[in-house]
């Protein structure tokens, strides 16, 4: 196995799709349609616009929503610029079976970025987009029916340790209702490693009410098994 892994200093604002979620969290309409969905830390994802227009009740949080909105749409846009050039470096250790090869990645990105923002600008779309940032999130307890984390817990393992992991779960399931559900990907850090305290976060959860299951992914491109974390309350 090559030791090339993804370099990332800091929190990357990331631009990626609904069907990106679709697959990386298996998903399907009868999770969707549940009740409000919310995806946490989401950058410049294009998932909430996109649900919305198909129907559903979606809401991001992530906190550079509170600030000014076209330097952080810029900061979106330099990122897929970054992203693409560190993605080439490593690029023959990724499955491309689904992006189909790395100009497609980029493009994807970018349509996605141009949902975002026009979802995001748009005087009745701006309502659904939030300031707030983990482990303390700005809403009631038992929000939401489907809270998503994309591309931030686990991932940044690395810089969030496990007691930020454990109170950030924490606080997921506070904003959850009693019967939802909670789907966190990846569990691999930016070096494809597994989250070292893994079992111990899973017991605390289990003892906290949740269940939990980890379910194959049907979104290729890492190079190593990938899965998602299912929490069910």
């Amino acid at each position: 196995m090559s030791k090339a892994r993804y370099e990332q200093v800091g929190v990357a604002m990331t631009c990626r799709g609904y069907e990106e979620y679709i697959r990386m969290f298996d998903m399907t309409e009868s999770d969707l349609g549940a009740g409000p969905i919310l995806d946490v830390a989401a950058g410049g994802s294009s998932f909430t616009a996109d649900a919305k227009a198909r129907g559903y009740e979606a809401f991001a949080v992530d906190p550079r929503y509170g600030g000014d909105v076209p330097r952080w749409l810029e900061e979106a846009r330099e990122e897929i610029g970054t992203s693409t050039d560190k993605l080439a470096k490593i690029s023959h250790v990724l499955d491309w079976s689904y992006y189909g090869s790395l100009d497609r990645h980029r493009a994807g990105r970018e349509a996605s970025l141009a949902k975002f923002e026009a979802d995001a600008t748009d005087p009745t779309g701006r309502s659904s987009y939030v300031a707030g940032k983990l482990p303390e999130l700005p809403f009631d307890n038992g929000t939401f029916s489907l809270v998503l984390c994309s591309h931030f817990l686990f991932l940044y393992a690395e810089q969030f340790g496990y007691e930020f992991h454990k109170q950030a779960i924490s606080e997921l399931m506070r904003v959850t209702r009693k019967g939802g559900q909670i789907r966190i990907y990846p569990l691999q850090a930016l070096n494809w490693e597994p989250f070292a305290r893994l079992d111990e976060l899973l017991a605390s959860i289990e003892a906290n009410g949740g269940n939990v299951q980890l379910l194959p992914s049907k979104l290729p491109f890492i190079p190593k098994k990938s899965d998602f974390l299912l929490i069910s309350l």
